[in-house]
């Protein structure tokens, strides 16, 4: 048996929704315009950043060599490059305590004394 709803509003349209009570939408329609607008949206929002961590990685890659795993740097010269160390993938705290900053594959780790560890995963 199908019926309408009670107070089940389309997200979209607000017509009245028939069929099960977990339904959000009256329609295919209605569903799909609402997944590709939200789609179009997140991609808006996510490519301004994903644009500034793919410059990061290519800024540790053109720093540390293709052969290296792993290579110490003065920090001034991710400076001079413009390196956003505000922007990462993910971050990992090791057994000492010392926090590596990836993105995506490649990590870099401060010391105090302003050099860069560049690490690199998977090599």
């Amino acid at each position: 048996m199908t019926s309408v709803l009670e107070n089940m509003k389309c997200k979209i349209c607000k017509k009245g929704i028939v069929g099960r009570s977990d339904k959000l939408f009256c329609s295919v329609r209605c569903k799909n315009y609402y997944h590709t607008n939200l789609r179009r949206v997140t991609l808006k929002a996510s490519e301004g950043i994903d644009g500034i961590l793919h410059r990061n990685r290519s800024i540790l890659l053109e720093v540390m060599g293709k052969n290296l795993t792993q290579k110490k740097v003065p920090r001034f010269i991710l400076e001079e490059k413009k390196f956003r160390f505000n922007y990462l993938t993910h971050y990992h705290v090791n057994k000492n305590g010392k926090m590596y900053h990836w993105i995506y594959d490649f990590a870099w780790m401060s010391f105090s004394n302003d050099e860069v560890l560049i690490v690199r995963k998977g090599h």
